[in-house]
């Protein structure tokens, strides 16, 4: 039974920071592509970041938007994948979802249940 369980989101002032968290199990998280994406109220959900496993170690990408401010990050120990996001703006508000694709022949995808991240003062 695949679950992805998202925290860390919160309320938090401009130029502040905040780390999610997002917990895995199921699947084999180690050669799985981990996804951070965002939905904001009243808008299509976006990709935010990713990290993917390749032959030299891993890569990463990032939306231009948050590029230079946020960071992704994974700990295949703790089946866990991080979204550092610092210099936070009130564009930035959201609801953060984690997604899965693990490697394998299924092409399943597995999405969390989301995790609030609102930017105000």
């Amino acid at each position: 039974h695949v679950q992805l369980v998202e925290s860390g989101g919160g309320l938090v002032q401009p130029g502040g920071s905040l780390r999610l968290f997002c917990a895995a199990s199921g699947f084999t998280f180690s050669s799985a592509v981990m996804i951070w994406y965002r939905q904001a109220p009243g808008k299509e959900r976006e990709h935010v970041a990713a990290i993917t496993i390749t032959s030299g170690g891993q890569s990463t990408n990032y939306a231009d938007s948050v590029k230079g401010r946020f960071t992704i990050s994974r700990d295949n120990a703790k089946n866990t994948v991080y979204l550092q996001m610092n210099s936070l703006k009130p564009e930035d508000t959201a609801v953060y979802y984690c997604k899965a694709v693990p490697f394998d022949v299924s092409g399943t995808t597995y999405w969390g249940q989301g995790t609030q991240v609102t930017v105000s003062s």
